[in-house]
Parts: structure tokens; sequence; C-alpha cells
């Protein structure tokens, strides 16, 4: 005899929840362009704190908050990575300085200011540069010393030593300068001071009712050094 019970509607069971792994979700993925700019980022910050030859892929990985892989990914290895860095930020900077200089015209003196303004405006833009040069330019050893000899020399050093030389033939400037010692003095009151500035503050944070030393003290200091020198005078008797 069949069942006269009604049958029970099946229930459509429903999959289990997936457990979230503990700590924060994963974050989005940033673009591809813009994850590169993020990688470049951290290398100059590993290479600026313990220099290229010591900074490892996974140094940088870290610092970045990725794997290793992803390093690989879109740099190769760290040859390849350190050839990006050259391309992508130290040559954009060199481009800005030689269009400073490069609007300066015949003047010897608005060369000079533009070569000491540009400077403190690719640092205060780039503050890794400074730092970046004496470690890896200056230093002995150095990973980008063929840098300034095959791209940076010929295209701004060189020429700036050039036109001083011009203008010493003119009678503009003083005929006891070497004109590619003067090139030199331009580095060393310019970029010396500002990848040394954290000390130079701290030093002299003390000292009541003085400017800052802030970039445009620094670029004000070295014009009047470089216009007019200590000025010294004779002792009074």
């Amino acid at each position: 005899m069949e069942s006269t019970q009604p049958a029970k509607p099946r229930v459509r069971s429903s999959p289990p929840l997936r457990k979230r792994a503990p700590g924060r979700p994963a974050r989005k993925a940033a673009p591809p362009a813009e994850q590169r700019e993020l990688l470049l980022d951290a290398a100059v910050a590993c290479f600026v704190r313990k220099g290229i030859a010591a900074t490892s892929l996974r140094d940088i990985a870290r610092e970045a908050h990725v794997t290793p892989a992803l390093l690989h990914y879109y740099f190769g290895d760290k040859a390849q990575l350190q050839d990006a860095l050259v391309a992508d930020r130290l040559l954009p900077v060199l481009a800005e300085m030689r269009g400073a200089i490069g609007n300066a015209g015949e003047d010897v003196a608005a060369l000079i200011a533009a070569f000491v303004t540009g400077i403190g405006r690719v640092a205060t833009k780039h503050p890794w540069l400074p730092p970046l040069w004496v470690r890896e330019v200056l230093c002995e050893g150095g990973a980008l010393r063929d840098v300034l000899f095959e791209r940076i020399g010929p295209q701004i050093p060189q020429v700036m030593a050039k036109r001083f030389a011009e203008a010493q033939a003119r009678g503009e400037i003083n005929e006891d300068l070497d004109p590619r010692l003067l090139m030199v003095s331009l580095v060393g009151l310019t970029l010396f001071p500002i990848a040394g500035a954290p000390i130079w503050r701290r030093l002299f944070a003390g000292d009541p009712g003085t400017a800052a030393l802030d970039m445009d003290t620094f670029r004000k200091h070295t014009l009047a050094l470089l216009d007019r020198g200590i000025d010294l005078k004779e002792p009074s008797p």
C-alpha cells in the first residue's frame, strides 16, 4: 500500500564557509607601473642605508613587503635593477640639472647660481640623491662611479669647467682659479653639506636666534661665499 504522506522537499545544503586566514586581509595589488615604482623606491632606500654592494634582492623585497620572486619578475636580477635605477631615477635628475644650467647663458654668475639652486631643488625633490652620490660615486669602489665618467661627467662637470675657462679667458673670474677645481669646489659646497645636513642640524640645534639649516639657508650661504668669500679683515691694532 502506497504512503499518502507528502514527500518532504529536498533541502539544498550550502557549501561550507571558508575560514579566513588569521591576520589582515590581503591588500589589493598595485597596478604594474605603480608596483615597479614602489620596488624602485624600496631599492633606493636600501642602497642609501646599506650601499649597493651590501644590499641583496631579499633585503629590497623585505623593505617593499613583497617576495623576492616579484623583484625577479620586474627586474630579473640585481644588475638589471641597478640599471633601472640609473635609467629611471639618476638620469632624469641629470636632465633636470642640465636644463637648469643650460638656461644660464654666458653669464658665469648666473651659471654658478643655476647650479647651486638646481642642486638644492633636486635634493629637496629627491632626498636620496646626496647620500647615494657620496656613497656610490665619491667613495672608492662605489657602484655608480662609472655612471659619473660615462654619463654625468660629459654633460655637466666638463661642460661647466669649459665655460669657467672661457669666462676666465674673458677676464670675468679670478685668474688664479683653476676652472676644473672650481667645479670640484661647487660640488663640495653643495652635495657634501646637503648629504650631511642631518648632522649639522643636530649639531647646531641649540643655537638660539639662528635660522633653520634648510635648503634655502644652504643656497644663500653658498652663493654668498662664492660671490664675496669670507671677506677677511686685517685685525685691529
